[in-house]
């Protein structure tokens, strides 16, 4: 699976893994770049994973085909969303997961991150998982098939710490879609820890920050 994501090994023997996924239209190089801007005190035994989404035709952009987690029809709450390739790329995260643990990380010791596209199927993924996971970080997106979450969650993660960031002028999922999302996992009891942030749909260097604080207490 290594020629579908860029990893970027420890300096020591990992003992933790963060899984990132990209946003629709980038690949695992979007964000291979922000490593070298984390603690080294946690980055040093930690394994990073940038996986490469398919390549799909994508109906918002008038069918164009394009690295995607799965297609999208329209950003908006209540849009009619593709369920089966949400679901076909939670079974991909999941492979990435089994391979880790494969590898000796404990399932304890596993974030998933996202941003955009890849935040929803880090949620979708998550929420599900019959194993403990270290946490769920959420950038720039959304809760996708939120309808489904209450009788699909796991109670191995109903506990699982939730990072979720958002830019308030972004134009690509409104910061209300956010925020409707951030509610509807409050009411299921779950912990979000919600920053928002003066920006577009992107991320800034006090995001970084925030990321940097989250992932050591995650993985120290």
């Amino acid at each position: 699976m290594n020629k579908n994501a860029v990893i970027i090994e420890p300096s020591q023997a990992a003992t933790a893994s963060v899984i990132w996924l990209h946003g629709l239209g980038a690949s695992g190089h979007d964000f291979e770049s922000i490593v070298s801007q984390l603690a080294d005190s946690f980055t040093s035994y930690t394994r990073f994973i940038f996986p490469h989404a398919p390549q799909l035709p994508i109906t918002i952009n008038g069918g164009m085909v394009m690295p995607g987690w799965y297609d999208i029809i329209d950003i908006a709450p209540n849009a009619p969303q593709d369920d089966t390739g949400i679901r076909n790329s939670e079974q991909l995260i999941c492979q990435y997961i089994e391979q880790e643990m494969q590898q000796g990380i404990k399932s304890q010791r596993i974030i998933l991150a996202g941003f955009s596209q890849g935040g929803a199927i880090a949620l979708q993924t998550g929420l599900r998982y019959p194993h403990s996971l270290a946490g769920i970080m959420v950038l720039s997106s959304y809760l996708p098939l939120n309808d489904t979450v209450e009788s699909e969650k796991h109670l191995a993660n109903i506990n699982i710490p939730i990072f979720m960031a958002h830019g308030h002028y972004d134009p690509v999922i409104s910061f209300n879609y956010a925020e409707i999302s951030r509610i509807r996992l409050e009411k299921l009891t779950y912990k979000v820890e919600w920053h928002s942030y003066k920006m577009e749909h992107q991320v800034c260097p006090e995001e970084i920050r925030d990321i940097d604080k989250w992932l050591s207490i995650r993985l120290t």
